[in-house]
Formats: structure tokens, C-alpha cells, sequence
């Protein structure tokens, strides 16, 4: 028989599942979360519903961002086996230059509304990770300061024209004066949509003191510290605030944008130039044929136009019409990483993530957004490794297909 003796406490630890020392509370927090899913769950838990609403919401019925979850939970897979997949290599290109994992963290507006830190802490990942992130003219940042917090990340720079193109051509020195990489030139916010979350919560911009914002301060007490003892919770790039965010595209961004103006910037920006937002085969060749570098095929997360057709869905037709002479991206509702292998094997160069990193950094800052990237970096390496593949360029249109039901 086996003598018995007390236990060590390095032999119960794992037993009870007690902390790594190393991590802090919140890390270890973000740490027990396995999934985007589970980190959009705790996101919930640390901000003002409005807050949250405002990230998670789309337009109208928000029909158009069900549909786009709804084409990836169709995707199957056809998986190779007998291959040697012992070492994954997750880079690619993306105009022209190396990217670490195969997509960049996407433009967001109002960053700070999520997380007092907002968008330093978002390019402060994706530099240590090797990615691109992209600053949106709704940005909370600065152009110059956030190239001086990130000077070696690969920054993009998001442009919506306004009405003022004196103010437009302006911001555009700026942003060449500070090392931005490309302009992305987004064109489907001719007016703002109708997002009803925001409209029902009462949510304004910058947020209103109001009797019922005020009675979630106890509900939340660190979002509000946080807003109400750091900057001004402002637009770095607009003066004009005021409404919901929808209002204020209407009321800033010029409607009359036309092919002219894809003209005009090319004229006054010599680097690469991305246009966001396209959502037919016939505008992708029109972009291409204006002489552009990568087109987006986006819907803008469904925030603009109410039932719209979904990026994925349309992927290999706009893939099959430019040929190689711009590269493609995708975006919108794109939720963990089998997703982004899905839209890398029907020919997309990349993907850009948006509201998966928002929910990061609602739930815990950088460190959130750091672990969203942790989360995606895995499940693209599993998904490849599981499909036989060792590298971006072996994914191919032979290994996935929608299926016409979810199940």
C-alpha cells in the first residue's frame, strides 16, 4: 500500500484552479475567457448599456449584421489530412508589406467611449503583434498622437470626406506629415443610418449627464470615474459634436461624393489608397478601374444600411471581377478566427476586425484587445492546422463552400 503524507500546496493549486500569481485580477479575468463570445459577456458586465448597445448594435432591424453572422455559421470546410502541419506560418502581405496574422484591426469611432485609454491601447497591439491598425476620422486620438505612441506599428489612416474640403485636404497633410502608411477611403456614409439602440438609449455624443445616465453611475462606477476624470471625451479630427453618431455623419459628410473625388484624393495622396464600404461586383470594378489599391468589401458592420447584402456572400464573384489588380478585404461580422480562414480560402487578402476588439477593450483595456488578438491568433493556426494547410497562400476556394442552412 501507498504511505500516505500530507499534500504540498504546488500539488493543489492546480486542483482548485488557483491564479497565476504572475497575472493580476482582471488579466486572469480575461484569461478565463475562451472565446470572442465570452469576452463580448464580460464587455457587457463593465460599461453603461448605451456604451455597450452602441458597439453591438446595427441599423434598423439590424437584419444586415444577423445575415453576415449568419453566412459564416454556414461556411464547411473540406479539411485535407496526412499532411505535416507541425509548423503554421501565419503572415501575409498586405499592400505590400508584411503582416504578422492575417488581418488588421479596422477603424472604430469613438474609441474612448469604450475604454478611457481608447485607441493607443488598440495601436499598441496591433504594433506588438505585427498588424495594421487603422485610426478613423471618428477617432478620439489625434493623428500625431497616436504615431508618436506607435511610430514602428503599421498605421492607416480611415477618411470620410467632409462637406469642408479645405478641412479634408488638411487633415490629409497631417496625416502624411506623421508616417501614415495608406488613407482608406470609406464610401458608404453618404448620410448616417438609423441605429435605433442608440436613439432608444439616448445615447449622444458626447454622452449627456442625464437623469438616467446619472443612475448608472453606481451600476458602474469605474466606466463613469474613468469619463468624468480624463480628457474630454471629444473628437480628435472634428469639432462638431452633438445627436447620435448617425446625426452627425449626416451632418458633417459630404452626400455629392462621387467618382470625381476618388480622382481628387488620388491627386493629393500618392500612397496607398483603400476604399471601404463597397458592396456589389459592379462598384468593385468601377473603384478598381479609379485606379485604387484594395477595395473593402464591407457593410459597415451593418450600422448604415438596413438589410444590405452580406461581404461574404459576394466575395468570390468581386474576387473573380477585379482579378489581381487591387487586393481584397472583408469585414463585418466577423467573430473568431474560422471566420477570417473562411474569407482568406474564398480569396480575401485579408480581413479587417472591428467589434471583436471593441468588445476587448470594454472588458479590459489593453490587455482585452490583447487577448482578443491571443484568441483569434490560435483559432486561425488550429483551423489551418486542422485543414492541412501551413501557410495563408495554401488556402483556396476547393476547401470551403456555403452551405444553404446554418446546420
Amino acid at each position: 500500500m501507498s504511505a500516505r503524507r500530507l499534500p504540498r500546496w504546488g500539488e493543489i493549486a492546480p486542483l482548485i484552479g488557483a491564479r497565476d500569481s504572475s497575472l493580476s485580477r482582471h488579466q486572469a479575468r480575461l484569461e478565463r475567457c475562451a472565446s470572442v463570445a465570452d469576452i463580448r459577456a464580460l464587455a457587457k458586465r463593465r460599461v453603461p448599456p448605451a456604451v455597450f448597445d452602441y458597439t453591438d448594435g446595427a441599423a434598423g432591424t439590424e437584419s444586415t449584421l444577423s445575415r453576415s453572422r449568419n453566412a459564416y455559421a454556414r461556411v464547411e470546410f473540406t479539411p485535407r489530412v496526412l499532411r505535416d502541419v507541425s509548423q503554421v506560418d501565419l503572415s501575409t502581405s498586405m499592400l505590400g508589406a508584411q503582416s504578422e496574422l492575417p488581418f488588421a484591426l479596422a477603424p472604430t469611432g469613438f474609441t474612448r467611449m469604450m475604454h478611457h485609454i481608447g485607441e493607443p491601447a488598440v495601436v499598441s497591439v496591433a504594433q506588438e503583434a505585427g498588424i495594421p491598425y487603422g485610426l478613423s476620422t471618428l477617432g478620439t486620438t489625434s493623428v500625431e498622437d497616436l504615431a508618436a505612441i506607435a511610430p514602428d506599428a503599421r498605421r492607416w489612416f480611415q477618411l470620410y470626406v467632409w462637406r469642408d474640403r479645405e478641412a479634408s485636404e488638411a487633415l490629409i497633410d497631417r496625416v502624411r506629415a506623421n508616417g501614415y502608411e495608406a488613407l482608406m477611403l470609406t464610401l458608404d456614409t453618404a448620410v448616417g443610418g438609423i441605429r435605433l439602440r442608440d436613439v432608444r438609449n439616448g445615447l449622444t455624443i458626447p454622452p449627456q449627464l442625464s437623469l438616467r445616465t446619472m443612475s448608472q453611475m453606481a451600476l458602474y462606477p469605474r466606466w463613469w470615474g474613468n469619463l468624468l476624470t480624463t480628457e474630454p471625451l471629444e473628437f480628435a479630427s472634428l469639432s462638431s459634436t452633438g445627436g447620435t453618431v448617425g446625426d452627425l455623419l449626416t451632418k458633417v459628410f459630404d452626400p455629392t461624393i462621387n467618382a470625381a473625388d476618388i480622382e481628387w484624393l488620388r491627386s493629393i495622396w500618392t500612397g496607398p489608397l483603400i476604399v471601404k464600404g463597397i458592396q456589389s461586383v459592379e462598384d468593385a470594378r468601377l473603384v478598381t478601374d479609379l485606379g485604387v489599391d484594395a477595395v473593402v468589401l464591407s457593410n459597415h458592420g451593418g450600422r448604415q444600411l438596413d438589410k444590405a447584402n452580406v461581404p461574404l456572400e459576394i466575395l468570390p464573384a468581386v474576387v473573380e471581377a477585379v482579378g489581381d489588380r487591387v487586393e481584397v478585404y472583408i469585414d463585418g461580422g466577423i467573430l473568431n478566427g474560422t471566420d477570417v480562414v473562411a474569407a482568406l480560402a474564398f480569396g480575401a487578402r485579408g480581413a479587417l476586425i472591428g467589434r471583436a476588439y471593441l468588445y476587448g477593450l470594454m472588458a479590459g483595456g489593453e490587455d482585452g484587445v490583447r487577448r482578443v488578438v491571443s484568441i483569434l491568433r490560435k483559432e486561425i493556426m488550429t483551423t489551418m492546422q486542422l485543414m492541412g494547410v501551413t501557410s495563408i497562400d495554401q488556402l483556396d476556394p476547393s476547401m470551403v463552400r456555403l452551405r444553404s442552412t446554418p446546420n
